[in-house]
């Protein structure tokens, strides 16, 4: 993402929330073990999870609610987010 648009999304998010707030991350995965568990790695334990199976079972939704302290964390999040395979953030 180019920096003016990073910068009107940051300028967006601090607007909206007063950090530290609760963020809602939402992510499709292929349905492996490894990709969600990868996901709550990179979250961990205090974030509440809300997982959806396809209907074939191939790919899973994963909603993540966790605490961000600054908008800066969250595009560390997505960051590291995109470093699983075959990952879509939303």
């Amino acid at each position: 993402m180019d920096e003016n648009r990073l910068n009107a999304l940051r300028e967006e998010l601090n607007k909206n929330h007063r950090w530290p707030s609760e963020f809602m991350f939402k992510f499709i995965v292929p349905s492996h073990e490894e990709k969600v568990t990868a996901i709550k790695a990179l979250f961990g334990e205090s974030a509440h999870y809300t997982m959806k199976w396809s209907s074939n079972g191939k790919f899973t939704s994963i909603t993540v609610r966790a605490m961000m302290l600054h908008v800066d964390e969250i595009f560390e999040k997505y960051t590291e987010a995109s470093k699983i395979d075959g990952i879509i953030s939303l």
